[in-house]
């Protein structure tokens, strides 16, 4: 079985490192962006599967990426991720093409089948 891409856009790079590292230990493929720019980036230079994406950071959200990755990649799985349990924030997200969120910190093995369920959905 092929490896699932992911890419994980974050712009707390130690919680980055420290999550990329259990999601590679889990099998998967996993880049790095510390923000909306660089995600935008990353996505024109290597396809990804899903996209693991904060909601809250400086500059462009999680939000507003979310809405330009699912107008420029619309078979791309998105699993939004916050530390705040905001739920019109959550919701719109959902409203927006996410596939599901999780809480920060979160659980590795719920964040590995939240990233697998999303994939699977996307490939039907």
């Amino acid at each position: 079985m092929e490896k699932i891409k992911v890419l994980l856009v974050d712009d707390e790079v130690d919680f980055s490192l420290v999550l990329s590292r259990r999601l590679e230990k889990r099998g998967f493929d996993v880049g790095m962006a510390g923000g909306a720019a660089e995600a935008v980036k990353a996505l024109a230079q290597r396809p990804v599967d899903v996209v693991l994406l904060d909601i809250k950071m400086p500059g462009k959200d999680g939000i507003q990426l979310l809405g330009e990755i699912k107008r420029q990649y619309p078979g791309i799985a998105v699993v939004m991720l916050t530390a705040h349990a905001e739920s019109d924030i959550v919701i719109s997200s959902l409203a927006m093409g996410a596939c599901d969120y999780l809480l920060k910190p979160a659980d590795v093995d719920e964040l590995v089948n939240k990233l697998q369920d999303a994939v699977l959905q996307y490939n039907k």
